[in-house]
């Protein structure tokens, strides 16, 4: 075969034509985006020198610089692919994982437990770990945590693959490999300081590209009203278009889980584990120039993840009224080439975007991207770096050769992410698998550390044995649903229980034995002295104090406002 031959099989993919040509414009937005991406990382090369400024960004960012970094870091193309898919698949009843799973989670992060990781100046989640439960606890955790984001990275690039092959027809190969070069160049040169200003960047773009499909959709439509007709219509359950109504029982939605599964699953475990110990999104903060801007980043952050859904889960929604086909699981599509939920997203912005609005929408989702595995791939090399390498490889090198084993680390985790993007195609969905693994790694290291912050009897021993059982417990009972599907109905408490409902009561279940393990090992080993539990522990810390000049500047106060608001959405949309 042929040199060019093999070229042109690489990147064109044998499954389907594609569906649209770029016109000039289109490929014009792209090619700019990418430019001025990689201009940042080359300009602000110049200005990383110290770890302090690749691993922390100076810690010199403002409110509302951390606080749009924080809600970017997690709108990546898994969030805008796999929350749009999961809202075809589920119904409405998506947007609980950015309302009930974002909101009180991101408020408590702001109001309670940033003054403990701020005042400690911590790098990590695994650093506060160490000092308040010592080396142990920080191996484990940094290592499951490194192994997780590399995980999440890989997502990132199987769905921007995804784009690609539905939008432009270019093979999974191609897309995978042109799209991880670009964000290996930037975010190796500049750090996490060049990671925060594209995920602004790249902000701003997804809410210019992304907003198209709902706003020409529901015109389509013609209203809300009209739009939860059609889909009751096609569907024939109108538990697709309530968030609450539905959940009294698991046999009357979508999901096949109750109310229980929601709010503790969820709302507490999966939630509150996630945005108060998930070292991606934390890292954001801890990047704040003061302590009030690292508690107001949570919740400028939560004001505008409220409004995510409405160019998230409203084109899921869309496409179960207005697609002329039916859309199948991953595994499936993989075997017979048809559209799956996770293109739900391309495949309405094909059916809505012409001209130079393709190009503005295909770089929304070439932009949440790169925000996504940007900020696993910056995380991934912090923890590495100070929680593995630095910790227990190479404890007292200079500060120019942690900066170097940063560089080095990004661009292997970069490698791998790559071999792990291809796992995600055995999965029935891309959320299917995120949740999942944020039932292994998140749910038991919540546990720990609000036990930690919260409890001053909690001990070395008991941090250690809590974390390694409530991941052992999580990793056991997926197996064990792998290898007998009748264990469904202990699991999730049903038989009928999908895929997302088991996720959520894996991480309970995980969570409660990390916290009971965690208890007991404690009452049987001796505490700390509560004098080495200052800065750490409420109860043994005065926390700083905040001079506001007027009561609105007050965090609480906007936490307040957020709160309110967040009330009144379930009401609305019950």
């Amino acid at each position: 075969m042929q040199p060019l031959t093999l070229l042109a099989a690489f990147v064109a993919t044998p499954s389907r034509a594609q569906l649209v040509r770029l016109t000039p414009v289109d490929i014009a937005v792209i090619a700019i985006y990418f430019a001025i991406v990689i201009y940042i990382g080359f300009y602000l090369k110049g200005v990383t020198n110290t770890s302090e400024d690749f691993f922390m960004a100076g810690r010199e960012m403002t409110a509302w610089i951390a606080g749009l970094s924080f809600v970017s870091a997690n709108l990546g193309s898994l969030e805008l692919m796999g929350w749009a898919g999961s809202a075809y698949q589920y119904g409405i009843l998506a947007a609980h994982w950015y309302w009930i799973g974002a909101i009180p989670a991101m408020l408590f992060l702001g109001i309670i437990m940033m003054p403990f990781y701020y005042i400690t100046k911590v790098n990590s989640v695994p650093g506060y770990l160490n000092l308040r439960y010592g080396k142990g606890t920080r191996a484990l955790s940094g290592i499951s945590f490194a192994f997780m984001t590399v995980l999440m990275s890989g997502i990132n690039m199987y769905a921007m693959a995804l784009v690609m092959k539905v939008v432009l027809g270019w093979s999974l190969n191609f897309s995978i490999w042109l799209s991880t070069a670009t964000v290996a160049l930037y975010v190796i040169l500049g750090g996490l300081r060049s990671a925060i200003f594209n995920e602004v960047l790249q902000f701003l773009l997804i809410w210019a590209g992304a907003l198209l499909v709902p706003i020409l959709g529901l015109v389509e439509v013609g209203s809300w009203h009209n739009l939860k007709h059609q889909i009751i219509h096609n569907i024939g359950n109108t538990q697709y278009v309530h968030l609450w109504s539905g959940l009294g029982s698991f046999s009357t939605n979508s999901m096949g889980v109750n109310w229980v599964g929601i709010v503790f699953g969820l709302g507490l475990v999966i939630s509150f584990g996630y945005w108060t110990t998930d070292f991606l999104v934390v890292q954001r903060v801890l990047s704040a120039k003061d302590l009030r801007s690292a508690r107001m980043a949570p919740i400028i952050g939560a004001g505008f993840k409220m409004l995510i859904p409405f160019f998230v889960i409203l084109p899921g929604l869309l496409a179960i009224a207005v697609l002329p086909f039916h859309l199948v699981g991953q595994s499936v599509a993989v075997a017979t080439g048809q559209h799956s939920y996770n293109e739900v997203l391309p495949l309405m912005l094909v059916r809505y975007c012409g001209p130079g609005l393709l190009g503005l929408g295909v770089t929304a989702l070439i932009a949440g991207f790169m925000s996504g595995m940007a900020g696993n791939v910056s995380a991934f090399s912090t923890v590495w770096t100070y929680d593995i390498y630095g910790a227990f490889i190479k404890k007292d090198a200079s500060d120019e050769h942690y900066v170097s084993m940063g560089r080095w680390s990004m661009f292997i985790g970069v490698l791998i992410s790559v071999a792990t993007a291809y796992l995600v195609q055995h999965a029935a969905s891309i959320m299917d698998y995120v949740q999942s693994l944020f039932s292994f790694f998140i749910a038991p290291l919540f546990g720990t550390v609000i036990l930690g912050m919260l409890w001053k009897r909690a001990t070395k021993a008991g941090g250690f044995w809590g974390l390694l059982a409530g991941t052992c417990t999580a990793v056991g009972l997926w197996e064990w649903v792998r290898l007998d599907p009748s264990a469904l109905r202990y699991v999730a408490l049903s038989p009928n229980a999908k895929a997302m409902a088991q996720d959520l009561y894996r991480a309970l279940w995980s969570w409660l034995v990390c916290v009971i393990i965690t208890v007991l090992v404690s009452y049987a080993t001796k505490p700390r002295p509560e004098a080495e539990l200052e800065g750490l522990v409420y109860g043994a810390t005065k926390l700083p104090e905040e001079h506001d000049d007027h009561w609105y500047q007050k965090p609480i106060f906007w936490a307040g406002v957020i709160a309110a608001a967040f009330l009144a959405l379930q009401v609305i949309f019950w």
